[in-house]
């Protein structure tokens, strides 16, 4: 089997983007991603598009199409609903020798149906959920409790819990902030203004990602093709996805996300190391509730744990997370939280900052990585945990 290695990406800035359609976007952070790479469109033999709502929003019904006018190519081209998934339809064609380069790209333009998205987004639940009216943030609020009942998280404790939720999304924004690309660049938003902003319920506005537009891009290649055309890349060492039901409600665990435990396992496998050899993880935090979850679905640290260690940090005044001796940057360009949620685009923002960062080309936001073959591990859902992805990368050099 032929290994996968990244040659380049490239996105545009996330937040509202009323005056460009969709085609301007992923032209954009399509050009990028080939300049990056050093190759021409011509070069290309497939490309696959991600977006979940572009049918909804902006009336594309055949998003192919707009692609194969974009680039002015007849080559094959497929779409998916998330980036991952379209990264992984590149990875197996690649893997199977059926072509040498394939472009990844994901799109949204969901503040174009402002008015409706909410709707939307509730049709990625199941049909009891959007006909009784259960909104998005309902699920987080109702997993949120799920996980104090189980581990018995009651009083003072809870409090901090909840203190601590709010430290995510503090540290979310204090790493977007720096980020020149995300919807809340430069702002910056105190912890005890997010309890504040919790008015009526446990969770609040900065509890949550935003609405986003924006497009990513990645060039992929594999391992023969990568040496002739570059010096440094980013290889896939290990992937995997796993599916769940997609009623929230009739699941065995509603603490977490069986889909992301089974998917990690899997991955870990795949690339042959062990948790403690990751230095960055990116992770899906469509709410602070997911990015604490998500800790202890990857199991790096037991169940009912993730908030103390979190908290910990929060009173050492620091922006990693530390596992025993095991210290983690999370969410480096500021999650979902802060550098915003095109859903068919987040994937690959978060690929983006997994590549800027291991090949060192993150300029003043670069991390301070001891490692000498550091390894990196996003984690993307499709729904409420519905569909977990994970992949686990490595630099590539020749």
């Amino acid at each position: 089997m032929t290994n996968t290695i990244i040659i380049g990406v490239g996105r545009t800035s996330f937040g509202e983007h009323f005056h460009k359609d969709p085609e301007e976007l992923i032209e954009e952070a399509g050009l990028k991603a080939l300049q990056a790479a050093g190759i021409e469109r011509k070069d290309l033999d497939a490309v696959v598009i991600s977006d979940h709502f572009l049918q909804v929003t902006n009336k594309i019904g055949l998003e192919e199409g707009f692609i194969s006018e974009l680039l002015e190519l007849n080559i094959p081209m497929e779409t998916s609903r998330s980036f991952s998934s379209a990264l992984n339809q590149a990875c197996n064609a690649i893997e199977a020798g059926r072509y040498s380069i394939v472009l990844v790209g994901g799109v949204e333009k969901m503040t174009d149906r402002l008015d409706k998205i909410r709707d939307n987004l509730m049709m990625l639940a199941d049909s009891w959920s959007y006909y009784s009216g259960g909104t998005p943030e309902a699920l987080h609020e109702i997993m949120l409790r799920e996980y104090a009942k189980k581990h018995e998280i009651k009083g003072e404790e809870f409090e901090r819990l909840m203190e601590t939720l709010a430290y995510i999304s503090h540290k979310n924004h204090e790493f977007g902030a720096k980020n020149p690309h995300a919807q809340f660049y430069r702002r910056r938003v105190k912890v005890e203004d997010i309890i504040k902003r919790r008015r009526g319920g446990l969770l609040g506005i900065y509890d949550f990602a935003p609405i986003s537009d924006g497009a990513t891009a990645a060039v992929i290649v594999n391992e023969e093709k990568a040496k002739e055309i570059a010096n440094l890349g980013l290889e896939v060492k290990g992937r995997a996805s796993c599916t769940d039901h997609i009623s929230y409600f009739t699941r065995d665990e509603m603490a977490g996300f069986k889909a992301t435990r089974i998917s990690m396992e899997k991955a870990l496998k795949e690339a042959e190391i062990r948790r403690e050899e990751i230095s960055l993880i990116e992770l899906y935090d469509q709410s602070t509730v997911m990015e604490m979850v998500a800790l202890e679905d990857l199991k790096l640290t037991e169940p009912g744990t993730a908030w103390k260690i979190i908290h910990q940090s929060m009173e050492e005044k620091t922006y990693t997370y530390r596992f025993g001796n095991h210290e983690i940057y999370v969410n480096t360009n500021g999650g979902l939280k802060a550098d915003g949620n095109p859903l068919g685009a987040t994937g690959g923002a978060q690929l983006y900052e997994t590549y800027i960062q291991l090949l060192e080309k993150a300029g003043e936001r670069q991390i301070s990585i001891e490692k000498e073959n550091p390894y990196a591990l996003t984690l993307e859902h499709e729904g409420f945990g519905t569909k977990s992805y994970v992949y686990i990368y490595g630099r590539w050099m020749i």
